[in-house]
């Protein structure tokens, strides 16, 4: 199905601002250091979900689809559509993004949007309610945070850089720079990668399976703060796929891309 082409510059500001709502509605369960108040359940797989997430999809849903009707929709919380692979432009949404952060009362856990045109997104909002912060970009126009332009680290090597990510992942590249520093775990992965975007970690690692809604928004993010996140083989992501699964990835600065990549390998 053909859209019309939109403008992802005049769209962020609603967009913008559906995600503090969406943010609102989450922060009504979330309890600070405490379990959330939230009724919880398990997906097939045995992944938690609690009404929160729930709540938040449906709104996004309702608000984003009424926005731009011709996109398509590709939600963890949704069932899958298989028209979306036939449209032009496609939201990419996590509800709660660190779903287990969130039900235990950690702050580290975000509401991920994205627009998709191709299998490339156009627009990314990672929002961190707990923590008061919202990473957004639009392409080709830079990254910002709470409206400050970031940029990632300016690192010039591998040598004592902080690397977050999964453990074994880590201690993959730390057999080859032991230098390196490990932050505290980051449970959300959008807010992994736009920490990187930052530059408050100079990078991330992403172990297999990951899904197109943990990484679109935050992708963008990254890109337009002058950072790359891509397969070990050093290929981008490619979203609004069949499958909207993934492989390990890394992300990092443009710059240290390749002797990172390099490293892992």
């Amino acid at each position: 199905m053909t859209a019309s082409p939109i403008n992802p510059q005049a769209l962020l500001p609603p967009v913008r601002d559906v995600a503090y709502e969406a943010g609102e509605i989450a922060m009504r369960f979330f309890r600070s250091g405490l379990s959330t108040s939230a009724r919880i359940w398990s997906k097939a797989g045995g992944s938690p979900v609690t009404e929160a997430d729930v709540a938040v999809d449906t709104f996004l849903k309702v608000r984003l689809s009424g926005m731009f009707p011709d996109a398509g929709w590709l939600s963890e919380e949704t069932a899958d559509d298989a028209r979306r692979l036939g449209r032009d432009y496609v939201w990419i949404v996590d509800p709660i993004d660190g779903t287990r952060a969130y039900l235990s009362g950690s702050h580290d856990w975000s509401v991920a949007i994205a627009l998709l045109r191709g299998d490339r997104p156009v627009l990314g909002i990672v929002y961190a309610p707990a923590h008061e912060t919202m990473f957004e970009a639009q392409e080709g126009a830079g990254a910002r945070r709470n409206t400050e332009t970031i940029a990632v680290s300016r690192a010039s090597s591998l040598e004592g850089i902080s690397v977050a990510g999964p453990k074994p992942f880590v201690d993959r590249l730390g057999h080859k720079v032991s230098s390196i520093k490990r932050p505290p775990r980051i449970p959300s992965l959008a807010l992994r990668i736009a920490r990187v975007a930052e530059g408050s970690v100079d990078a991330g690692l992403v172990s297999s399976d990951s899904r197109d809604w943990d990484l679109a928004a935050a992708d963008l993010i990254l890109q337009e703060a002058g950072g790359a996140l891509t397969t070990l083989a050093g290929d981008v992501p490619r979203y609004n796929q069949p499958e909207p699964s993934h492989g390990e990835l890394a992300a990092g600065p443009k710059r240290l891309h390749a002797d990172l990549l390099a490293a892992i390998r």
